[in-house]
C-alpha cells in the first residue's frame, strides 16, 4: 500500500515531484485579441473613409491616432496575458521560475534550506529564501489565499 499523498489545491502532485502552476486570470488570449483588434480596424477604418469620402477629412486621422492608443493598450495586454508563476519540488530542489512579459526568471534552492515568509499585511507576497538567494510569489491568488499556498509548500517541503 502507497503512503497517502497530502491533499493540495494548486499543486499537481505525479510521481516526479510536486507543480503548483499559478497563472493570470485572462478571458481571452493574445491571438483572440489580435483578431479582435483587427476587426476593430477593419470596421473603425471603413466608417472613416465613407466619411473621409463626404467631405469630413478629419476623421481619418482622427481614426488612426485612436486605433493606435487602442492598439498599444492591447499590445500591453497581449505581453502579459501568458504570465505565470512555476514552482515545482523534485528531487530535493524547489525551482521557482517567473515568466512576466515573455521573460523568464528562474530561482532553485536546496529544499532543506528554504524559509518561507508571507508578507506583511493582507497584500504582501510570499517570500522564498534560501542559499542567498530570495523570490516573492502568490501575486496570481488572492491575497487572502496567499498563506494557503505557503503552508502547500512548506508542507511539501517538510514532506519531499
Amino acid at each position: 500500500m502507497s503512503p497517502s499523498l497530502p491533499p493540495f489545491r494548486w499543486a499537481t502532485v505525479s510521481a516526479e515531484g510536486t507543480l503548483w502552476l499559478l497563472r493570470r486570470n485572462c478571458s481571452v488570449s493574445p491571438k483572440q485579441v489580435g483578431w479582435f483588434f483587427a476587426g476593430l480596424c477593419g470596421v473603425s477604418l471603413g466608417v472613416a473613409g465613407f466619411f473621409w469620402s463626404q467631405g469630413a477629412t478629419l476623421v481619418l486621422p482622427f481614426t488612426a491616432v485612436e486605433l493606435m492608443a487602442v492598439g498599444t493598450a492591447f499590445l500591453v495586454f497581449a505581453r502579459h496575458a501568458t504570465d505565470r508563476e512555476r514552482i515545482s519540488l523534485r528531487d530535493g530542489r524547489l525551482v521557482v521560475e517567473l515568466e512576466m512579459a515573455g521573460e523568464t526568471r528562474r530561482c532553485e534552492f536546496v529544499s532543506q534550506g528554504v524559509r518561507i515568509d508571507t508578507g506583511q499585511g493582507r497584500e504582501g507576497l510570499i517570500e522564498l529564501r534560501g542559499g542567498g538567494h530570495a523570490v516573492h510569489v502568490g501575486r496570481y491568488l488572492r491575497p487572502d489565499l496567499r498563506p494557503e499556498l505557503a503552508r502547500e509548500i512548506a508542507l511539501a517541503l517538510r514532506e519531499g
